[in-house]
């Protein structure tokens, strides 16, 4: 989505692919694999040795379909509330973050450049509801999904701003 690229095109490049459906896509769980016929199968005898094999999951199917069929295009704005907050993280805490770098609904946060370790930051933005991902010492992942909309984001972008412009106490 964030590229325009079609699925087709990254598809080309593989023999084998695989999709994931949750996160920005709002399935609860699953993914598609693309393969030929061996390559399936052989996912498919590995997926139950290694205790992957699920019965009745015809629900799942069912929510990665509706997934599939109506949260494609809708990606694009948690790509742009992303953009959005980078922006504005990059502006009260310069180094944090390169905004320009940022075409997903991921946001990794160099947090060292504000003073912050990882641990720290994920831990304080945590007490005050946002929510994150210890990504290294002094890096911080936040992702932006179906549940996040615009009113969300500007109180996680006050939330990370306040923290990050202040510093670790």
């Amino acid at each position: 989505m964030a590229t325009g690229t079609p699925l087709s095109d990254y598809g080309a490049c593989a023999d084998t692919v695989s999709v994931c459906l949750s996160k920005g896509l709002g399935a609860p769980v699953g993914s598609v694999l693309a393969a030929d016929a061996e390559r399936i199968h052989q996912a498919r005898v590995w997926r139950k040795r290694l205790g992957g094999g699920m019965r009745q999951v015809g629900i799942l199917a069912a929510a990665g379909l509706h997934a599939l069929e109506h949260h494609i295009e809708r990606l694009a704005e948690d790509h742009a509330r992303t953009r959005r907050a980078a922006e504005a993280l990059a502006q009260a805490a310069p180094g944090t973050v390169e905004p320009g770098t940022v075409e997903t609904n991921i946001l990794v946060l160099d947090v060292g450049a504000a003073g912050w370790t990882g641990p720290g930051l994920v831990a304080a933005a945590g007490e005050a509801g946002v929510l994150g991902y210890l990504t290294g010492p002094r890096h911080a992942r936040y992702v932006w999904h179906l549940d996040v909309d615009d009113p969300t984001t500007d109180a996680a972008v006050d939330v990370l701003a306040g923290l990050l412009r202040r510093g670790p106490v």
